[in-house]
């Protein structure tokens, strides 16, 4: 694994900002509000001589309760795992008490420690040096991550305290690796829970307050010798109730993630059913083409009827996904994700499944043979010949003529039947339809000047007669 530099200080210091400047992204939301950041934001910087994971964490705001203690857990297992820390300071807010405070608990891990001096920006560096100067720390380095100043003065100051090569191992280009996978639904439906349950450790803030998690976190995972990387994402309420431009733009990253998963898991409270949103939000995965499995949380505190009003609701709510798999589990207890897992993989399987123009020309054959499409003004669409069309969803090209005019309840029988042939679960499957050419298209337009008078003789001297 690649060496960890982990960036810590008091909320609103610039710590996303400057994570996002070390790692050319916008992977970390970034505003102008405090206490915006509560989980571990990890991602690569490549700008210096040694590449090195940067962790982006929540603020601490010394309190000892409630989301900021659980946020403080987080920056506490962020430094438990770094080489190296990097304290961010804000110059124009000056050496606060709760800076000292923050700094000496660092002290007592033993890391080292830089300290960055952000929001230098219109201020004199070396007065504002001076002030951060009594914290007795060695290495200071004033910052403008905004406008991306002072990063190689960081990055200058990190390298010698990150392992050498032989010890850090090979380079994280695969740092994403397996099967991503976007966990998404309401707002306190347990998608934490969950990421934590599977995972084995709290590696995400956990609360019953909705809207805990603003940001969407990857997270990889092996399970059963098989490469995962979780999505974590905000929960999307109905837009009426999204008033905060923090939440809008949380709302953006979910649907970002729906787009750069391979299979999405809508996650869903089975006390309370389906619900408008839910599917609203499948809908957006259908307009991206992902895999889906729907997965019913919190199982375990349902009665008998209860459970059966779920299912129900689930085969009522969701015919126009009869594709997808339903999965019950309990993420605060573990039961069920054995299930989980194996309908997650079924459903990439099956998106990624490539066919083989002969088996999908005998598909074509069979279903033609078995049902043929209703007559459109006396003449039956004919479906000549098939061939793939791409995966992640699988998609099937049909030629043939009069394709236009098939039947919607055909296009379906076709798509039925394509799913049992080939044992497809969990994933969209596009048909598209091609009409073949008039081979006689455009030969008028060969015809000489001479042809072309004579033609229309003839089609004169017919009409008089």
């Amino acid at each position: 694994m690649l060496p960890v530099v982990a960036l810590v200080g008091r909320p609103n210091v610039g710590k996303s900002t400057l994570f996002n400047v070390l790692t050319r992204t916008r992977d970390a939301l970034v505003a102008d509000q405090p206490g915006l950041t509560r989980d571990r934001h990890y991602g690569i910087c490549h700008l210096g001589a040694r590449p090195f994971v940067v962790v982006d964490t929540g603020g601490l705001s010394g309190e000892d309760e409630g989301i900021d203690a659980l946020t403080a857990k987080q920056v506490q297992l962020a430094v438990d795992e770094a080489a190296a820390v990097v304290f961010v300071t804000d110059a124009r807010a000056g050496l606060t008490a709760l800076d000292r405070d923050i700094l000496g608990d660092l002290r007592k891990r033993g890391k080292p420690l830089i300290v960055g001096v952000n929001k230098t920006d219109g201020l004199d560096e070396l007065a504002s040096l001076a002030d951060f100067a009594a914290l007795g720390i060695a290495t200071l380095v004033p910052l403008a991550a905004s406008h991306g100043r002072g990063v190689d003065g960081l990055l200058t100051a990190v390298t010698p305290h990150l392992p050498s090569d032989d010890d850090a191992g090979e380079p994280a280009a695969g740092a994403e690796q397996g099967i991503r996978v976007a966990i998404v639904g309401r707002p306190n439906v347990g998608k934490s829970t969950l990421v934590n349950r599977l995972l084995g450790e709290d590696r995400v803030v956990v609360s019953d307050i909705a809207g805990t998690t603003r940001d969407s976190i990857r997270v990889p995972i092996e399970r059963d010798g098989k490469k995962y990387t979780l999505i974590d994402t905000a929960g999307v309420r109905r837009r009426a109730r999204v008033e905060e431009a923090i939440e809008k733009f949380s709302v953006i990253k979910t649907l970002q993630s729906i787009a750069a998963a391979q299979v999405v898991v809508l996650l869903l409270d089975a006390g309370e059913g389906v619900s408008e949103q839910d599917a609203t939000l499948i809908g957006h995965v259908l307009n991206e083409a992902r895999a889906l499995v729907v997965v019913a949380n919190k199982w375990d505190n349902l009665t008998k009827y209860q459970r059966e009003q779920c299912e129900k609701s689930l085969e009522r709510r969701l015919d126009f996904v009869a594709w997808a798999e339903r999965v019950f589990i309990s993420a605060k207890h573990g039961s069920g994700l054995r299930e989980l897992m194996k309908a997650i993989d079924r459903a990439h399987a099956s998106a990624t499944r490539q066919f083989s123009s002969s088996e999908l020309n005998k598909a074509v054959e069979s279903a033609y043979e078995a049902y043929q499409p209703p007559l459109v003004r006396g003449h039956a669409p004919k479906l000549r010949y098939a061939h793939p069309g791409g995966t992640n969803p699988p998609t099937i090209v049909i030629h043939g003529s009069r394709t236009k005019h098939l039947a919607d309840s055909y296009r379906r029988y076709l798509e039925n039947f394509f799913r049992k042939r080939f044992k497809l679960v969990g994933t969209p499957l596009r048909l598209e339809f091609r009409d073949g050419e008039n081979p006689f298209a455009g030969r008028r337009n060969e015809l000489t000047e001479g042809q072309q008078r004579k033609r229309q003789r003839m089609i004169r001297n017919a009409k008089k007669r």
